[in-house]
């Protein structure tokens, strides 16, 4: 196994490339070739795979997510009892790495309910108008950091 940095990643297309830790050139990954969900594979993510010989060059195969930018987290988790409040964060512990963090994902719609709730406890004085706003406002910056799963 090779392990690596994603350098990009297109959610859209399905494809990326990953810098091999010990150099060399970037390595095409793509979607089909993922042991983990797609929306983990984000830039800066660490990941783990077999290197193959492509058409156009090196590609990776079985790759399998290490560690995510976001919150400093290991491999994704799942839902921990109720855990998954907004803000909230749970601690995954994989063997041999303890105390690692890893913020859990909302699905869209259950992240939109925990803002507009938020919002309307903090500031009832909100407009319809003004809580829309924000919440697609978050909603934007929710998919660009691959917080939210469809």
């Amino acid at each position: 196994m090779v392990r690596g940095r994603i350098v990009r990643f297109d959610q859209v297309k399905g494809y990326g490339f990953v810098t091999p830790d010990g150099g060399g050139e970037d390595v095409f990954l793509h979607v089909n070739d993922l042991l983990d969900e797609k929306y983990l594979m984000v830039t800066g993510a660490v990941v783990e795979f077999v290197s193959e010989r492509g058409e156009r060059g090196p590609k990776a195969s079985a790759v399998r997510l290490v560690s995510s930018p976001r919150a400093g987290g290991s491999r994704p988790a799942e839902r921990n009892n109720g855990a998954e409040a907004l803000g909230e964060p749970v601690v995954v512990g994989e063997p041999g790495e303890p105390g690692e963090e890893y913020l859990d994902v909302l699905a869209e719609q259950d992240f939109l309910r925990e803002v507009t709730e938020l919002l309307l406890r903090v500031e009832p004085g909100l407009t319809g108008p003004q809580v829309l706003g924000v919440r697609r406002r978050l909603v934007e910056l929710g998919r660009k950091y691959g917080w939210l799963v469809d």
